[in-house]
């Protein structure tokens, strides 16, 4: 008995090992296709609007096609131009550095003996920080040359969609058939409006973050703007990173410290409010994950994927807990991925 418990746990590792291994070598097919999964997901209910108005299948999905083609591609264009000017105009900052330095050495009446541990930054070329930078959009936007990729896969599922009603009725018993399409609407439902409302709470934050970037006058506030939509998907670490560019920007770009904290104080205020109240409340805190389990996806999926999979992580955990929280022989996965 103990021998074929430790044989089904060496399977079980196996089995994780290979499926790691397929999921970080087919990453040009598998990331294309789980971002068509999750806009599918999205778009489906506008499909659905489009359909009951009696415009044909075919012509909605062609108009949901242009339009999110369209959006997809100008937002990535916007960011991709901004990013490059803020990487190419990222060694004008070096300057405002060393006056900053040099002051907190006359005001602390610091030794030029004392303050030589912090030398290294008088010697920092920002100028190749931001050749890396601007080396770095590249990859992070690659999958602007997916879009096409992309599309196809979306084209089919939502080509596909309402055909595995009739599949699961010729497949099965009466009885059985319509327990598992009730099971399939729910999970399809959850899943929906998780998604829906995660971007648009993730959307709203970027949207007042740059507004409020915009009014203090803080540079790239675009580019911070939609970093603090992407990032929101990653919860706490992504908050802390979305907000630590802009105020440390701000605080190179003033050289003072007093802008600086009042852009602290208030995206932190926007983070706060949009991520511990008005998310919980919409979505409910029967999807809250377990910080250790958005740790693990985080780290699982930043390996194999980078920071597009960092992105995916969250909502890819809270798919996999929504379906077993769905099906009664997985509850017990959705129970420990919880908060409580």
């Amino acid at each position: 008995m103990n021998g074929n418990k430790v044989i089904t746990a060496c399977l079980i590792i196996i089995v994780v090992f290979i499926g790691g291994v397929v999921l970080w070598l087919a990453k040009p097919v598998l990331f294309p296709f789980f971002l068509a999964i999750f806009l599918s997901f999205m778009l489906s209910p506008v499909l659905d609007f489009l359909t009951r108005l009696k415009i044909p299948k075919v012509v909605s999905i062609i108009l949901i096609l242009i339009v999110s083609f369209l959006v997809i591609y100008l937002l990535g264009a916007l960011f991709y131009s901004s990013g490059k000017t803020f990487a190419s105009g990222f060694s004008k900052y070096e300057q405002n550095i060393s006056s900053i330095l040099t002051s907190i050495q006359e005001k602390f009446k610091l030794s030029r003996l004392e303050w030589e541990p912090f030398n290294w930054v008088e010697q920092l070329d920002l100028s190749r920080i931001g050749s890396f930078l601007l080396s770095s959009l590249g990859p992070f936007f690659a999958f602007i040359s997916n879009l096409f990729l992309i599309f196809i896969f979306l084209i089919f599922i939502l080509a596909g969609r309402g055909r595995a009603k009739a599949k699961i009725k010729n497949s099965f018993s009466d009885a059985r058939a319509l327990k598992i399409s009730d099971v399939l609407q729910n999970i399809d439902y959850q899943i929906q409006r998780y998604l829906a409302i995660k971007t648009v709470v993730s959307l709203f934050t970027g949207i007042f973050t740059t507004i409020i970037l915009l009014l203090f006058g803080v540079d790239f506030a675009i580019v911070f703007g939609f970093l603090t939509f992407l990032l929101n998907y990653i919860p706490n670490i992504g908050s802390i990173i979305a907000t630590a560019f802009p105020v440390a920007i701000a605080v190179f770009q003033f050289e003072t410290l007093w802008q600086a904290l009042w852009i602290l104080i208030i995206l932190i205020s926007i983070q706060m409010i949009m991520g511990n109240f008005i998310e919980p409340r919409v979505i409910g805190k029967g999807l809250g994950l377990s910080p250790l389990v958005v740790l693990f996806f985080l780290f699982f999926w930043g390996w194999l994927w980078g920071i597009p999979g960092m992105i995916l992580a969250v909502p890819i955990a809270a798919v996999i807990k929504i379906v077993c929280s769905n099906i009664s022989e997985l509850n017990f996965i959705a129970v420990f991925m919880s908060k409580s």
